[in-house]
């Protein structure tokens, strides 16, 4: 009672009205605030810090999937029927959903299991066989599997963790899953290997094992492959194995024309299929169809059930069914089986290549493989060209969801093949709507990416030795994990400093470094390189180039401009240095100067009272005398000269200011209409490759490294030094004077005299 009060308290405080509520309302809710409140938590904005550029693939939801969303209500609203009355109209419900299915997945005189997890299915088949298997299974229960241990055999391509969620689910250890290898010689890397298949049960027969159930792929989850089913069954056959099928392409079933490969799959003893996915029904059941003549062991495994609440599983998609017709359930996956022909004519090299029918298709970059093979191993490349090639796959399959995003592309594994970018439509078109023209663009952007990959590729070797050829000033760095052009440090040409401090130097130039490449009006990007790497903090990342970049140009900029910063901060450094030392020695003469005076005038003028008085009677002129700072010449010269004239030399003009003849230009030009890092083509009168970079050298040669200094902001990189290069000192017409006076009292007499000053 008194949790209740409390949580009532709460509530009359406002705490939880417009988000989830933290307690129970005592006295309850109307149903419109609920809704609303539904409606608040559904649109809820999204947190600040989630990255706005990856949009979440929402599932386009029409007239057929409301269909399908409708019998999820009507199925609660039938469960309150009479008994009888339900259990006619759910009978009738769920025979009438596994005639069609069966009937448009040429899958005669069979059975069907409705369930929501897809593998709860292939769970109960297993059931089924054991039962079937083990006759003492009903009464002794596990106790019957210790005479000959049951084996479960599944293709290495197959679901990850299936047979795992298998063996948890049955009670088995995992000693009684079987992993087949795929072929390595003949045949598809993908599919089963037959010949290994039947010398591993065999072994297992002649250990006193049972042979149980094989699980088969009609369309693998990463590549789409299917085995060889012709040649798996009869091999179920011989050892009186169960044969279970499942894999995207049983969709191709439906169709008029079908692959012999995928037609031996209506052969198998079970299936699993997933219609909500390939047809875009949401929140639509898996269905499981099988063939076994006992209706007393489907029961005892599951796939059936007496209650008839529970056939009302099927009724979303008997609606659904009968919305799309036969003809439109055919229409919509043959829409989506793609043609591998048409994306064959793009000439790009297409990996994991199965039959022409298959409708995943896997492309990977790779300009030494050719268009028509079809292996697409990659264990010829050593591992850095391997890594390379992968991190540009990864590349190329997120700029396609970036720029096509309801296409459905995806980034995959392959252990084999490496990175690929799958495009699988029956799995992905109906839920985010994809029409043809999403393909055409596809292709279209493929082409365009693909093009630059081609000369970024290229180009990295040329860009690695251009680098090499500035060393020691550019370092470059190799970083398998950027998919662009490399990679490149800067490094300054500094001694006589710690480790840190020189860290820390470097870390600054390149940061500055970056900033200026990045504010040039360019299509090469520059950045700081991968999320996660952390050791090239310092370094910067030049991204993919067209193939018509000047390499030559690009290194001499980026090692242009990292000089130009580098003497920058040797200018500051230098002048810094010398403003210390001109503090420290106006501070040891004001310390001379205050012993003198004191020599001078004595003790008991140097007391408040005292002193004033004896001042008013006898005024001392004082012969402490002003200091200023030339900051050119590094020296501290007296103000006699200056307050003699009652005027500071110079003081109208500006403290930095350059001759008129030296005019502050860019750092870097270039002709007019010409790209940024562009080859000049050959026959034109423009300017040559490296003017921009002549025109970079020339200031420093005429002593204008203050221009410089004053375009990029000055870094420091060394340690202090005495040492100022002609080339780096800064053209002033004027003093900057630092006025030192004494801390003690003048005389009276002087005080107008200092009032003026």
């Amino acid at each position: 009672m008194v949790l209740g009060l409390l949580s009532c308290q709460k509530c009359a405080k406002g705490m939880g009205t417009t988000h989830l509520t933290l307690c129970l309302d005592c006295s309850g809710q109307d149903v419109a605030t609920i809704l609303h409140l539904v409606h608040n938590l559904i649109h809820e904005k999204e947190d600040e810090e989630k990255d706005q550029t990856s949009q979440c693939r929402m599932q386009n939801v029409g007239e057929q999937a409301h269909m399908a969303l409708l019998g999820h209500s009507l199925a609660a609203y039938i469960s309150v029927l009479d008994r009888e009355r339900l259990r006619k109209l759910t009978t009738r419900i769920q025979s009438d959903t596994t005639l069609w299915l069966c009937r448009l997945f040429r899958y005669e005189n069979s059975s069907a299991a409705f369930h929501e997890d897809d593998r709860d299915g292939l769970v109960k088949v297993c059931r089924l066989v054991i039962n079937s298997r083990y006759e003492e299974y009903a009464s002794e229960g596990y106790a019957s599997l210790t005479s000959k241990q049951p084996v479960i055999y599944h293709s290495a391509s197959g679901r990850s963790g299936l047979g795992q969620h298998l063996c948890s689910q049955l009670g088995l250890p995992l000693s009684s899953l079987c992993t087949v290898p795929c072929n390595t010689i003949f045949g598809s890397q993908h599919q089963m290997d037959v010949a290994l298949l039947d010398k591993l049960i065999k072994e297992d027969i002649e250990a006193g094992k049972l042979p149980l159930l094989l699980i088969a792929n009609a369309g693998t989850p990463g590549a789409g492959h299917t085995d060889k089913l012709g040649r798996l069954k009869d091999l179920c056959e011989q050892y009186n194995m169960w044969l279970h099928v499942e894999g995207v392409n049983l969709a191709t079933l439906v169709l008029a024309e079908i692959n012999s490969t995928i037609m031996a799959a209506t052969r198998c003893d079970s299936m699993t299929l997933t219609p909500g996915q390939w047809l875009g029904l949401p929140a639509v059941t898996a269905v499981t169809l099988y063939r076994h003549e006992d209706p007393a062991l489907s029961l005892a495994a599951g796939l059936t059930s007496s209650q008839p609440v529970a056939k009302l599983r099927a009724l979303p998609l008997w609606l659904s069914l009968q919305y799309l017709g036969h003809n439109g359930i055919v229409q919509k996956i043959k829409h989506k089986s793609i043609n591998y022909n048409y994306f064959k004519q793009t000439r790009f090299f297409i990996s994991c290549k199965d039959e022409l029918s298959s409708p995943v298709v896997l492309f990977r970059f790779g300009p030494e493989l050719s268009a028509e093979s079809n292996g697409g191993s990659v264990e010829g490349y050593c591992a850095g060209e391997k890594d390379v090639l992968d991190t540009f796959n990864k590349w190329l399959g997120e700029r396609l969801i970036q720029l096509v995003p309801t296409s459905g592309v995806d980034v995959v594994e392959l252990e084999d093949e490496g990175t690929c970018v799958r495009f699988s439509p029956l799995l992905t078109a109906a839920v985010l709507g994809t029409e043809q023209e999403d393909i055409d663009s596809l292709v279209e952007k493929l082409s365009e990416l693909v093009s630059v990959m081609s000369s970024t590729l290229s180009l990295r070797q040329d860009f690695r030795e251009e680098v090499h050829r500035h060393s020691p000033s550019l370092i470059y760095v190799e970083e398998l994990s950027w998919p662009g052009l490399g990679a490149v440090r800067y490094e300054p040409q500094i001694d006589g400093i710690d480790e840190s401090r020189r860290k820390e130097g470097v870390k600054k130039i390149n940061s500055e470094l970056l900033k200026k490449l990045q504010e040039f009006d360019t299509e090469i990007t520059f950045s700081t390189g991968p999320e996660f790497s952390t050791e090239t903090d310092d370094c910067i990342f030049v991204g993919m180039v067209t193939e018509d970049v000047d390499i030559i140009e690009l290194v001499n900029m980026i090692g242009a401009i990292g000089r130009d910063i580098e003497e920058s901060g040797r200018l500051l450094e230098n002048m810094t240095d010398v403003i210390r030392k001109g503090i420290l020695e106006a501070e040891v003469q004001l310390q001379k100067a205050s012993e003198e005076k004191l020599m001078e005038e004595g003790v008991i003028r140097q007391l408040p009272l005292f002193g004033s008085v004896l001042n008013w009677f006898s005024p001392v002129q004082s012969s402490i005398k002003g200091r200023t700072f030339n900051l050119v010449a590094g020296s501290l010269d007296s103000t006699e000269l200056t307050y003699s004239t009652k005027a500071q030399a110079g003081r109208s003009k500006s403290y930095w200011s350059f001759p008129p003849s030296q005019n502050v230009k860019p750092l870097f030009s270039f002709p007019t209409g010409q790209r940024l890092f562009q080859r000049v083509s050959a026959g034109t009168d423009s300017f040559s490759e490296t003017s921009s970079i002549a025109q970079v050298e020339e200031p420093s040669r005429d002593g204008c490294a203050s221009q410089s200094s004053s375009v990029h902001p000055p870094i420091s990189l060394s340690a202090p030094r005495d040492d100022i290069a002609a080339d780096a000192t800064p053209q002033v017409d004027s003093q900057i004077e630092v006025h030192v006076s004494s801390e003690e009292k003048q005389p009276e007499d002087q005080e107008l005299d200092h009032s003026e000053r």
